[in-house]
C-alpha cells in the first residue's frame, strides 16, 4: 500500500507500527489498543478448546503490506515463526501492485463428505440403484442438518466411485459416495461428517455392502480458487540482471519444480508459507489447507509444482496458482480466538470465497518472492539477516544489544551461535 503512515513499514518498532497502521485506518482505534496490550488467547478459553492444557505457545503475528487483489488494496495478517516470509510477501505484492495486482476466481464452494463401502456384491448395479435413490440420500442428508439448510446450504450431489481391488497393494476393492455439501460461510466439518454418517444405513441396504465409515474428504476438489498476475519484465530487473533474464530463469525454475518431484516438495512448502501464515492468523484449519494442497499437487500421478510461471506474447511473466481452499468464517476458533477476530476485522472481508482470495494471492506472491530470490541472489541472503537476529537472542542479547551482535555477525562472514556468544561477550567487555 502507498499510504504515507505505512511508509517504511518494517524500520518501525512494534508500537509505532501499530500507530501506522491506525493513522492508514487500516485498523480502528480499538484494535490499536488491543493490539498494544496483544491477542491473547484466555486461559479459560485455551483450556476449552483442546484437551489436557496446560500453557498457550505463541507465534509472531506480523502484517504484509502492498496486497491489490481483485483491485481492492489489503493489509495481510501472517502468524509465522519463520524469517523473510513477510517481508518477502510485501516485496512481491508491492511489484505486482504495481503491475496491475492479483486477479483471482473462485469456483462454487462445495465441500465432499464419503462413505465407503466394503464387501458390495454387485458394484455396477449397486451404483445404479444409489443414483436412482440420489434425492431420497440428498433429503436423508438435508434432514441430519436442517440449520444448514434453513440458511440456504445442504447437499447438493452425489457421486459415485468405485476403487477396484489392488493384488499388488493387497488393497480390497472399495465402493465411495460422494456427498457434495454447500456449507455457506463455515468450513463445515461437522456438519459434513453428520451427513455422511446419517446415509450409511440407507447406502448398506441397497448395494448390499458394509459400510466402513462416513468422514469428510479434506481434498476439496470441488473448492478451488485461483489466482493470477502478469508483470512486465521492467519490473523484474535485479543487480544488473535484465528483466527478460530474471523471467526467464523465473519460469526455468518453475519447470524445473514441476518435472522433479524433490524440487517441487520445497517449491510448494515456499507456497504453503504465505498460505498457511494466513490461514493461522484467520483463525483457519492450516492441516487440512496443507493435506489438501499437497494432494492436488499429486492429482496427475506425480507430485508436481502447485504454481505455474510463462511467457505471455508481449514478454510479461505470467504467474498462477490454484488450490483447494475449504476455510471459513464463522465456526471453530474462529468465533473464540482473539487473533483470528481481530484478522477478520484487519482484512475486512466479506465471505469465505473473499478471503480464499486473499490466501491464494498470498501464497502466489511468496512463490514469486522465493524463485525470484534464487535465480538472482540465492535464498540465503534475506533470510539471514534475520537468521542473525535469533542467533543474537538465542546468545543472550537483549535490548540494543540485538541489532548489534546481528549486524557484527553478518560482517563477520560466519553466522553461528558461537560467534554471536564471542560478539555478545566483546559488546560487553
Amino acid at each position: 500500500m502507498e499510504k504515507q503512515p505505512l511508509h517504511k513499514f518494517y524500520e518501525k518498532n512494534r508500537l509505532e507500527r501499530i500507530k501506522a497502521l491506525e493513522q492508514a485506518k487500516a485498523i480502528s482505534a480499538e484494535d490499536a489498543a488491543l493490539l498494544e496490550k496483544g491477542l491473547v488467547l484466555p486461559d479459560e478459553t485455551a483450556d476449552h478448546m483442546i484437551e489436557n492444557q496446560i500453557a498457550k505457545y505463541e507465534l509472531p503475528y506480523g502484517t504484509a503490506l502492498n496486497f491489490l487483489i481483485d483491485g481492492k488494496e489489503y493489509v495481510v495478517p501472517m502468524a509465522i515463526e519463520e524469517p523473510s516470509v513477510v517481508a518477502a510477501a510485501s516485496s512481491a505484492a508491492k511489484i505486482i501492485n504495481k503491475a496491475g495486482g492479483f486477479r483471482t476466481t473462485v469456483s462454487n464452494r462445495m465441500m465432499i463428505g464419503q462413505v465407503a463401502l466394503m464387501e458390495v456384491p454387485d458394484p455396477i448395479r449397486a451404483k445404479t440403484v444409489v443414483m436412482a435413490h440420489e434425492e431420497e440420500l440428498l433429503q436423508t442428508a438435508n434432514e441430519a442438518k436442517p440449520s444448514i439448510v434453513k440458511r440456504g446450504g445442504g447437499a447438493r450431489k452425489l457421486e459415485v466411485r468405485l476403487i477396484p481391488a489392488d493384488e499388488k497393494a493387497g488393497t480390497p476393492a472399495f465402493f465411495v459416495v460422494h456427498l457434495h455439501i454447500d456449507t455457506l460461510e463455515a468450513m463445515g466439518a461437522n456438519i459434513i461428517d453428520t451427513m455422511a454418517e446419517a446415509i450409511k444405513p440407507h447406502l448398506e441396504e441397497w448395494t448390499g455392502g458394509r459400510a466402513l465409515m462416513g468422514i469428510l474428504s479434506n481434498y476439496a476438489t470441488e473448492c478451488l480458487a485461483t489466482a493470477e498476475c502478469r508483470i512486465p519484465v521492467s519490473l523484474l530487473e535485479k543487480n544488473g540482471m535484465s528483466g527478460e533474464e530474471v523471467r526467464d530463469r523465473i519460469i526455468e525454475a518453475a519447470q524445473f519444480a514441476y518435472a522433479d518431484p524433490y524440487r517441487a516438495a520445497t517449491h510448494n512448502k515456499g507456497i504453503m508459507n504465505g498460505v498457511d501464515a494466513v490461514v493461522i492468523a484467520t483463525g483457519n484449519d492450516w492441516r487440512a489447507i496443507e493435506a489438501g494442497a499437497h494432494a492436488y499437487a499429486a492429482r496427475s500421478g506425480k507430485y508436481r509444482s502447485l504454481s505455474i510461471w510463462s511467457k505471455a506474447e508481449n514478454g510479461d511473466l505470467l504467474g498462477s496458482l490454484t488450490l483447494p481452499l475449504p476455510v471459513g468464517t464463522v465456526g471453530g476458533q474462529i468465533s473464540i480466538h482473539p487473533a483470528a477476530g481481530f484478522s477478520k476485522r484487519l482484512l475486512g472481508y466479506q465471505n469465505a470465497k473473499e478471503l480464499e482470495s486473499i490466501i491464494v494471492s498470498a501464497g502466489l506472491g511468496q512463490n514469486f518472492s522465493a524463485i525470484k530470490a534464487l535465480v538472482t541472489d540465492g535464498i540465503q541472503k534475506g533470510h539471514m539477516a534475520l537468521h542473525a537476529k535469533s542467533l543474537a537472542i538465542t546468545a543472550g542479547a537483549s535490548g540494543s544489544e540485538i541489532d548489534r551482535v546481528a549486524e557484527k555477525l553478518k560482517q563477520s562472514g560466519t553466522i553461528d551461535l558461537a560467534t554471536a556468544k564471542e560478539i555478545l561477550k566483546e559488546i560487553r567487555g
